[in-house]
């Protein structure tokens, strides 16, 4: 009850509602940096696995090399770049962080893509072919939008990754709402602790839940099978 307590009072005072430490600006500067990491993820990540499927070869090598970066902790490769970064006068802050979460969000979206195009049915491929589709249409008309509802649900994984984990900032001078867990734990604060974490939740669970209805709405075909399910389906007599 202690901590509910601090949570609510801590929400409660006008005070960390304003200013450059308030939630509303940590808030963004950490939805900042998150769709920053993710975007780059998906700029590197995504057009390649989706060739790598298209031709069907170098897919598992790949895959293989990108899944080495999921051994390596996060935090490891923030420190890393962020001794570099010190040495190329970049300075503290957002981008230390920025290599550490790309490296976190390409292996979903890489086997996610992947997989979405290298699985299309090679009848769908060969009938597309037979209608007079070339190689690239191929595979931007047909292979990728059968792909879709995977892909997203590959940026749904990585989003909820970077979004979780770009609370390591506050290590770098990054002020966003790791800064709240950071010094929660320091101030040995609970108000500002569970602040930090309710936030950081809710942002994930608010990209999962939007990608989620992104990812039903590129798929209308599912919905239309299950319509079609549940009306062959035999009604059992009582």
């Amino acid at each position: 009850m202690g901590s509910l307590h601090a949570f609510f009072t801590f929400l409660g005072d006008g005070d960390h509602w304003v200013g450059p430490h308030g939630i509303p600006h940590r808030t963004y500067e950490h939805l900042r940096l998150s769709l920053t990491a993710i975007a780059i993820s998906a700029a590197i990540a995504m057009p390649l696995a989706a060739w790598l499927g298209h031709i069907r070869r170098g897919g598992v090598v790949a895959q293989w090399m990108l899944n080495i970066g999921r051994a390596v902790p996060s935090l490891a490769i923030l420190a890393i770049v962020f001794r570099v970064s010190l040495q190329w006068g970049f300075g503290l802050g957002f981008w230390p962080v920025v290599p550490a979460l790309v490296a976190l969000g390409i292996p979903p979206l890489f086997a996610n893509t992947y997989a979405g195009v290298a699985g299309v049915d090679p009848t769908v491929i060969e009938a597309a072919k037979g209608m007079g589709f070339r190689p690239g249409q191929v595979l931007t008309k047909v292979e990728i939008p059968n792909a879709l509802p995977l892909a997203l649900a590959g940026l749904r994984v990585a989003s909820l990754q970077v979004i979780a984990t770009a609370t390591l900032g506050a290590y770098v001078a990054f002020d966003a709402l790791g800064s709240f867990i950071n010094e929660g734990f320091r101030q040995q604060d609970p108000g500002k602790l569970l602040t930090g974490s309710v936030a950081v939740a809710l942002l994930a669970l608010a990209f999962d839940g939007g990608l989620g209805l992104a990812a039903r709405r590129a798929s209308p075909w599912r919905r239309i099978d299950r319509r079609v399910t549940t009306a062959d389906d035999p009604i059992e007599s009582v």
